[in-house]
């Protein structure tokens, strides 16, 4: 069985995806909220409050940097 997400853009498509559920060809559950999205959400609102500084990026990606290839910051 093969699951797909999919979006209705106009509501024909609705009645044309319930017309196939009623020939036992599909089944159709709706999701509840996305977990994932919420999370992402989340983590957006907390960074809109208090964004990190170009500078505070830098230092991150440079210490990541010098871990990953064995240098020393110091």
């Amino acid at each position: 069985m093969q699951t797909y997400q999919v979006n209705i853009l106009n509501p024909k498509a609705a009645k044309l995806l319930q017309n196939l559920a009623d020939l036992n060809l599909i089944s159709i559950t709706q999701t509840s909220e996305d977990g994932f999205l919420k999370s992402i959400n989340k983590l957006r609102t907390k960074a809109a409050d208090n964004p990190p500084s170009l500078e505070d990026i830098t230092k991150e990606v440079e210490t990541l940097r010098a871990k990953r290839y064995g240098k020393n910051t110091g």
